[in-house]
C-alpha cells in the first residue's frame, strides 16, 4: 500500500555524541533504514512508489488523457512511463538537451522545449513516442539562443516563452513566428480561453530607467543593491486579440508554475524564492492571497511547481523534498507534507495518484566502472497513493498543521548537536567567540580519490590516484598535521551551482532546473543576478553584523593586458602584464581586492598567492586583517592538455603550493592564534571516487584543530558554511544552514599553536603540454581532444571527455579510464 500524507515532526535536538555516532560512519547514498543521504544534509525518504531514471534530471511531467502513460520531460529523453506497471516503456533522445521548463500534450501530440531554439514536436503512436518535427524559434538581439521555456497549445496556436528574448512566441502553423514583450526572463505560460494567457516572469517587470539593475544574460534586472541579487517577480497579462501585455502584477520572486481552480476563477503562481503561492483573482487580475507553504521564517522551501485537485492544492517544495498539500480554499490552511525524493520539480494528478517528478532523486548513484562522478545522476519519480480530501489521513495532517507542525522536520536533521564552545566555536550568535578571522579558500573541481587517496589512514583507493603526494605535498602534510577528512562532499555538481553551495549554503530553482542545457548563463562568478537566493551571501552576512570582509577573486573577472598572454609570459614574468580584476556582481566591488582576479588560468596561483601575501603584509602592518576572507585558487582546474599551457599535474602542484604558502604566512602571523583558515572545493566534477562523485578535498586548519587525526563523521559545504557562521557569531542563512550542524569533531579546547611550514614543489611549475606535432598516436588524439575544448572560461568543456583527458595525461594512454562514456 501507497504512504498517504506523512506529517513531518520537528526533529529534536542530538547530543553531541549520539550525532557523532549515529552519523560518523555513514556516507552519501543508501543507509541501512532505507533512507538515502544526500549532500545537502537531508535524509531523503519519498512516499509511495519510485522510478528510477539513471543518467536523468527530470523536470516535467504530463498524463496522456486515457491516463495510460506519464510523459517526462528529462535531462537529455522524453521518457514514456506505463502506469499500469511503472515501468520506462521509452526514451526518446533530446538532442541538445532539454530547456528548464515546457511541455504540454494535445491528444497524441506532444510539444517540449529544447535548452537552445528548438520546439520539439512528437507523437505517440501504436504506444511509441515519434519524433515528427524542430520548430525554430526567433533569437534574441543579444545573440544566442533564445532558451525557450513553457508552451501553451490553443488549437493550432502554440504560446511559447523564450527566456532570453523576454518574449511570448505565438507559432501558429504556416505563419511566420510572432513575439509579444512580457517581463524578464519568461518562464511559463498558461492560458485562461482564447483571448488572455498569463506568463510567469522569473525576472519580474522590465526595469525604468534610473532603477538599479544588473545582468541576466544579456538583459538588465531589477536587484537588491545591498546583494546583488534579483529583487522582482511579476505575472505578465497577455491580451491574445491584440498580442499584447497589458498589465504586470507584482508578485513574488522567481515565479514559475501556474495552476488554475476547476472554475478558472482563481490563478495560482509558485514564488520559488520567497516560499509563497500566490492566489490571482483572474476577473480582475488583482492578487488575492499570499500563502506561506511553511511556518518557517528562514528561506528554504522553494516552491516552484503546483497542481490542484479542486479541493487541495499540491506544491512542490523543491530544498524541502516535499509536497505541501494546502486547502484549496481561503484561508489556504496547510494540512501537512508529503516526502519525495530530493528537489521536487514537477507535480500533476489526476485526483487519485499524485506524481512527482523528483529532479535528483536520490543523488548521483548511478555507479560506472569503479567508482562515481557528480554526474552520474539518479532522478526520480514518484507516484503516490492520495487519501480522500476530508478522510481521516488529510484530517491528521490538518491537525498536525494546526499545532504548528511544519516542513523542518525529520527529514533535515542535525547531523551533529549545537556547538560548543569549548572547541573554539561559538555557542550561538550572542556567544563570544575565540576566532575573530576567518579565511575561506575555495577550489576548483577535484574529488577526494584523485588527491588523498592515497593516505592509507583514510578511505581512500589508490587506483583512482593521480595527483598523489608528489604532485600535492602541501595537501598531504596538511592533511596529516591536522586532520584528514574523508567523509566530507560537495553539495553541488559543477561550478555553477557549486558557487551557491560555497557562498549561500543554497542552489536556487534557476540552477537545478538547468542542467539541460546552460544556455541562459553559467553563473558561477557572480555573473547572472537571477541566480542567486534572496537571502543572499555569506559575507552579505559578514557585513550585516559588523565585520569586514575581504574577496581574493570570488565573483570576479579577470582583465589582462596586452591581450593574448601566455602561461609562461605570465609565469617568467608577471610585471610585464597588467592584471586587473573586475566585480562581476556590484555587492563585492568595494571589497574585492583589484590585482587578484579568479579565471583564467593563464595566470598561475602562484601570482593569487603573491597578491594575498602583500597585502596580508600591510594588515599586519597596519592591524587591518579583515573578519572575513574569502579566496579563490583555480588552476587545480588544469586546462587539461591544451598545447602551450602547464600538464594537469603542473598545473594541480601549483595551486598546492599556493595553498601551501598561504597557510605558512597566515599560521606564522601574529593573527594565528585567532585565525581559522577553511579550504573546500567548488564541485567535485572532474573525476571518479570510489565511495561517491561528491566526495572532496576539504581542510579545517587552525590552533584548535585537532592535530594528526582522521575525522570520518559526515561534513558537506553546508557543514562548512554553518562553521564559519558560528566561528563569526553570525546567524544562519536559511534552513538549511540552520539545520545544518557544525564540523565540531574537527575541534579541541587544547589549542596547538605550532605554524605550518610550507614543502616546496616537486613538480616544475612551468612544465607546458607539448605543441601538436611533437605528438603522435593516441596521445596526439586527446591533445586533439584538449585543443576543442573551450578553455576560455570554466566548465564549457565536455566534461566526460576532459576527464579522461586529465585521466590519461597522468596514467597514461593505455590505461583504462575507469568510468564508462
Amino acid at each position: 500500500m501507497t504512504r498517504f500524507l506523512v506529517l513531518l515532526l520537528l526533529a529534536q535536538p542530538a547530543t553531541t555524541q549520539h550525532a557523532a555516532a549515529q552519523y560518523a560512519q555513514h556516507s552519501l547514498g543508501p543507509r541501512p533504514d532505507s533512507t538515502y543521504l544526500v549532500p545537502s544534509n537531508q535524509l531523503i525518504s519519498p512516499a509511495g512508489r519510485q522510478i528510477y531514471l539513471p543518467g536523468g534530471r527530470p523536470v516535467g511531467l504530463a498524463l496522456t488523457k486515457d491516463k495510460k502513460y506519464l510523459l517526462v520531460k528529462n535531462i537529455r529523453t522524453l521518457d514514456l512511463i506505463r502506469l499500469s506497471d511503472n515501468k520506462v516503456q521509452q526514451s526518446l533522445p533530446i538532442k541538445g538537451g532539454a530547456s528548464f521548463n515546457g511541455m504540454a500534450i494535445s491528444g497524441t501530440t506532444i510539444y517540449l522545449t529544447r535548452s537552445d531554439d528548438k520546439l520539439v514536436k512528437a507523437a505517440l503512436i501504436d504506444d511509441s513516442l515519434v519524433l515528427q518535427s524542430l520548430i525554430a524559434l526567433p533569437h534574441p538581439s543579444v545573440g544566442g539562443d533564445p532558451a525557450p521555456g513553457g508552451v501553451a497549445i490553443m488549437g493550432n496556436t502554440l504560446l511559447v516563452t523564450l527566456s532570453r528574448n523576454n518574449t511570448l512566441a505565438v507559432v501558429e502553423e504556416g505563419d511566420s513566428t510572432r513575439q509579444i514583450p512580457v517581463g524578464i526572463a519568461p518562464f511559463g505560460v498558461l492560458a485562461l480561453d482564447e483571448t488572455k494567457a498569463y506568463v510567469t516572469n522569473w525576472g519580474g517587470r522590465r526595469p525604468v530607467p534610473g532603477e538599479y539593475t544588473e545582468n541576466t544574460s544579456g538583459s538588465a534586472i531589477l536587484v537588491d543593491k545591498s546583494n546583488g541579487v534579483a529583487s522582482d517577480g511579476s505575472v505578465s497579462v497577455v491580451d491574445l486579440k491584440t498580442r499584447q501585455t497589458v498589465r504586470d502584477i507584482h508578485v513574488g520572486l522567481h515565479p514559475s508554475a501556474m495552476a488554475l481552480s476547476p472554475d478558472r476563477q482563481i490563478l495560482y503562481v509558485a514564488c520559488a524564492n520567497s516560499d509563497r503561492v500566490y492566489a490571482i483573482d483572474t476577473k480582475n487580475d488583482v492578487i488575492t492571497d499570499s500563502i506561506k507553504v511553511t511556518k518557517d521564517t528562514l528561506l528554504g522551501s522553494a516552491p516552484n511547481a503546483l497542481a490542484t485537485d479542486g479541493d487541495r492544492l499540491f506544491v512542490a517544495n523543491g530544498t524541502q523534498n516535499a509536497i505541501a498539500v494546502i486547502d484549496a480554499r481561503p484561508p489556504y490552511a496547510v494540512q501537512g507534507y508529503i516526502p519525495t525524493g530530493w528537489y521536487p520539480g514537477a507535480v500533476v494528478t489526476d485526483g487519485k495518484t499524485l506524481y512527482v517528478a523528483n529532479i535528483k532523486g536520490i543523488g548521483s548513484r548511478t555507479r560506472q566502472a569503479k567508482g562515481y562522478t557528480t554526474h552520474g545522476f539518479m532522478g526520480s519519480v514518484s507516484v503516490i497513493g492520495l487519501p480522500e480530501a476530508n478522510g481521516p489521513a488529510a484530517s491528521e495532517a490538518a491537525a498536525g498543521a494546526r499545532s504548528g507542525n511544519t516542513a523542518s522536520a525529520n527529514w533535515l536533521k542535525p547531523l551533529t548537536a549545537s556547538v560548543n564552545r569549548n572547541n573554539g566555536i561559538a555557542e550561538s550568535p550572542q556567544s563570544a567567540p575565540r576566532f575573530k578571522h576567518v579565511v575561506y579558500i575555495i577550489k576548483e573541481n577535484r574529488v577526494y580519490d584523485q588527491l588523498l587517496g592515497d593516505l592509507p589512514q583514510g578511505n581512500g583507493d589508490t587506483a583512482l590516484v593521480l595527483f598523489g603526494r608528489r604532485v600535492t605535498p602541501n595537501h598531504h602534510k596538511l592533511a596529516e598535521d591536522f586532520v584528514l577528512l574523508d567523509n566530507y562532499y560537495t553539495s553541488g555538481v559543477l561550478s555553477a551551482d557549486g558557487h551557491q553551495w560555497t557562498d549561500e549554503a543554497y542552489a536556487t530553482d534557476y540552477l537545478e532546473k538547468s542542467f539541460g542545457g546552460f544556455s541562459r548563463s553559467y553563473p558561477y562568478d557572480g555573473d547572472d543576478a537571477l541566480a542567486y537566493a534572496a537571502s543572499g551571501f555569506l559575507w552579505d552576512n559578514v557585513l550585516r553584523h559588523g565585520l569586514t570582509f575581504r574577496d581574493y577573486g570570488e565573483f570576479v573577472a579577470g582583465i589582462i593586458k596586452p591581450e593574448g598572454a601566455h602561461f609562461i609570459d605570465i609565469f617568467n614574468n608577471p610585471k610585464s602584464f597588467s592584471i586587473t580584476a573586475k566585480a562581476n556582481i556590484g555587492s563585492v566591488k568595494p571589497y574585492m581586492c583589484p590585482d587578484y582576479i579568479g579565471f583564467p588560468n593563464e595566470v598561475p596561483d602562484q601570482y593569487r598567492a603573491d597578491v594575498f601575501l602583500k597585502e596580508f603584509k600591510r594588515f599586519q602592518a597596519n592591524d587591518s586583517f579583515p573578519s572575513f576572507t574569502i579566496m579563490l585558487l583555480p588552476c587545480d582546474h588544469t586546462s587539461g592538455t591544451a598545447p602551450g599551457m602547464p600538464t594537469t599535474q603542473a598545473s594541480v602542484a601549483d595551486n598546492d603550493l599556493a595553498l601551501g604558502r598561504i597557510v605558512d604566512a597566515i599560521s606564522h602571523s601574529k593573527y594565528w592564534k585567532e585565525t581559522c583558515i577553511f579550504v573546500t572545493e567548488d564541485d567535485s566534477q572532474d573525476g571518479a571516487d570510489h565511495v561517491d562523485g561528491h566526495r572532496t578535498v576539504g581542510f579545517v586548519i587552525s590552533p584548535y584543530t585537532k592535530r594528526g587525526q582522521v575525522v570520518s563523521t559526515y561534513y558537506s559545504q553546508v557543514s562548512m558554511v554553518r562553521t564559519i557562521e558560528n566561528v563569526l557569531g553570525l546567524p544562519p542563512m536559511n534552513q538549511l544552514d540552520r539545520a545544518s550542524g557544525d564540523m565540531s569533531a574537527c575541534f579541541t579546547a587544547t589549542p596547538d599553536f605550532t605554524p605550518y611550514d610550507a614543502v616546496p614543489n616537486n613538480i616544475p611549475l612551468d612544465s607546458l603540454n607539448p605543441p601538436l606535432k611533437m605528438l603522435t598516436g593516441k596521445q596526439l588524439s586527446w591533445a586533439r581532444q584538449s585543443v576543442k575544448q573551450d578553455l576560455s572560461n570554466y566548465d564549457r568543456v565536455d566534461e566526460k571527455i576532459f576527464n579522461e583527458i586529465i585521466w590519461h595525461s597522468v596514467k597514461g594512454y593505455e590505461a583504462p579510464y575507469p568510468i564508462s562514456r
